[in-house]
Protein backbone atom coordinates (compact mmCIF):
# COMPACT_ATOMS: atom_id res chain seq x y z
CA UNK A 1 0.00 0.00 0.00
CA UNK A 2 1.60 3.50 -1.11
CA UNK A 3 -0.82 5.60 1.00
CA UNK A 4 -0.74 6.29 4.40
CA UNK A 5 -3.74 4.99 6.77
CA UNK A 6 -5.99 8.40 6.78
CA UNK A 7 -5.99 8.71 3.54
CA UNK A 8 -8.40 5.67 3.58
CA UNK A 9 -11.05 7.12 5.67
CA UNK A 10 -11.16 10.38 3.70
CA UNK A 11 -14.77 10.04 2.53
CA UNK A 12 -14.61 11.15 -1.17
CA UNK A 13 -12.82 9.49 -4.33
CA UNK A 14 -9.30 9.40 -4.83
CA UNK A 15 -9.86 11.83 -7.76
CA UNK A 16 -12.02 14.20 -5.53
CA UNK A 17 -8.95 14.69 -3.25
CA UNK A 18 -7.90 18.25 -4.47
CA UNK A 19 -11.11 19.08 -3.41
CA UNK A 20 -9.17 18.63 0.46
CA UNK A 21 -6.00 19.33 -0.49
CA UNK A 22 -5.93 21.68 -4.24
CA UNK A 23 -4.82 25.10 -4.02
CA UNK A 24 -8.44 26.03 -3.31
CA UNK A 25 -9.08 23.10 -1.49
CA UNK A 26 -10.35 22.84 2.40
CA UNK A 27 -7.17 22.79 3.98
CA UNK A 28 -6.36 26.09 2.53
CA UNK A 29 -9.16 27.68 3.28
CA UNK A 30 -8.78 26.14 6.77
CA UNK A 31 -5.20 27.48 7.35
CA UNK A 32 -6.29 30.97 5.86
CA UNK A 33 -9.54 31.26 8.97
CA UNK A 34 -6.81 29.98 10.85
CA UNK A 35 -4.25 33.01 9.89
CA UNK A 36 -6.67 35.34 10.63
CA UNK A 37 -7.50 34.29 13.74
CA UNK A 38 -3.92 33.61 15.13
CA UNK A 39 -1.98 35.91 17.74
CA UNK A 40 -2.19 35.86 21.33
CA UNK A 41 -4.91 38.74 21.67
CA UNK A 42 -7.00 38.51 18.25
CA UNK A 43 -9.39 35.40 20.11
CA UNK A 44 -10.02 37.66 23.56
CA UNK A 45 -10.79 41.03 21.10
CA UNK A 46 -13.22 39.06 18.99
CA UNK A 47 -15.38 37.41 22.16
CA UNK A 48 -15.09 40.78 23.54
CA UNK A 49 -16.67 42.34 20.38
CA UNK A 50 -19.20 39.52 20.66
CA UNK A 51 -20.22 40.57 24.09
CA UNK A 52 -20.14 43.95 23.61
CA UNK A 53 -21.83 45.71 20.23
CA UNK A 54 -19.27 48.51 20.28
CA UNK A 55 -16.13 49.59 22.15
CA UNK A 56 -13.39 51.76 22.77
CA UNK A 57 -9.67 50.86 22.59
CA UNK A 58 -9.35 51.69 26.22
CA UNK A 59 -12.47 49.69 27.37
CA UNK A 60 -10.27 46.88 25.45
CA UNK A 61 -7.03 47.78 26.66
CA UNK A 62 -8.92 47.07 30.22
CA UNK A 63 -10.38 44.26 29.93
CA UNK A 64 -7.54 42.45 28.33
CA UNK A 65 -4.54 42.94 31.15
CA UNK A 66 -0.88 42.31 30.23
CA UNK A 67 -2.16 43.54 26.54
CA UNK A 68 0.45 46.25 25.17
CA UNK A 69 -1.26 49.38 23.08
CA UNK A 70 1.38 48.66 20.13
CA UNK A 71 0.32 44.92 20.09
CA UNK A 72 -3.58 45.76 20.64
CA UNK A 73 -3.15 48.47 17.59
CA UNK A 74 -1.81 45.40 15.83
CA UNK A 75 -4.21 42.94 16.07
CA UNK A 76 -6.74 45.72 15.82
CA UNK A 77 -5.74 46.80 12.41
CA UNK A 78 -4.89 43.00 11.01
CA UNK A 79 -8.48 42.13 12.36
CA UNK A 80 -10.11 45.39 10.49
CA UNK A 81 -7.43 44.38 7.21
CA UNK A 82 -9.01 40.41 7.81
CA UNK A 83 -12.62 42.33 7.48
CA UNK A 84 -13.68 40.85 10.96
CA UNK A 85 -13.76 44.25 12.44
CA UNK A 86 -14.60 47.49 11.50
CA UNK A 87 -12.97 50.60 13.10
CA UNK A 88 -16.10 53.48 13.37
CA UNK A 89 -13.72 56.98 13.88
CA UNK A 90 -16.23 59.98 15.06
CA UNK A 91 -14.28 62.41 13.89
CA UNK A 92 -14.15 64.36 17.12
CA UNK A 93 -11.65 65.63 19.54
CA UNK A 94 -10.47 63.98 21.15
CA UNK A 95 -10.80 61.68 18.76
CA UNK A 96 -13.27 58.84 19.00
CA UNK A 97 -12.73 55.68 17.75
CA UNK A 98 -15.20 52.36 18.49
CA UNK A 99 -14.84 48.93 16.92
CA UNK A 100 -17.60 46.14 16.27
CA UNK A 101 -17.44 43.18 14.41
CA UNK A 102 -18.85 43.06 10.96
CA UNK A 103 -21.08 40.33 9.55
CA UNK A 104 -18.17 38.24 8.34
CA UNK A 105 -16.81 38.74 11.91
CA UNK A 106 -19.92 37.84 13.15
CA UNK A 107 -20.54 34.33 11.19
CA UNK A 108 -16.83 33.72 12.31
CA UNK A 109 -18.54 33.40 15.66
CA UNK A 110 -20.39 29.94 15.46
CA UNK A 111 -17.11 28.36 14.34
CA UNK A 112 -15.10 30.05 17.36
CA UNK A 113 -17.91 29.10 19.65
CA UNK A 114 -18.50 24.64 17.91
CA UNK A 115 -14.59 25.11 19.04
CA UNK A 116 -14.92 26.06 22.48
CA UNK A 117 -17.60 23.74 23.04
CA UNK A 118 -15.63 20.68 21.65
CA UNK A 119 -12.72 22.15 23.69
CA UNK A 120 -15.42 21.84 26.78
CA UNK A 121 -16.62 18.15 25.72
CA UNK A 122 -13.11 16.86 24.76
CA UNK A 123 -10.77 17.87 27.57
CA UNK A 124 -6.83 17.15 27.71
Amino acid sequence: MTETSTHLIVPIEHEERSACLGPNGSVAHVTRMLRMISGRWKLPILFRLYAAPSLRTLQLKRDMPGVSQKMLTQHLRELENDCLIERRDYGEQPPRVEYQLTERGRGLMPVLMAARTFSVRHPT
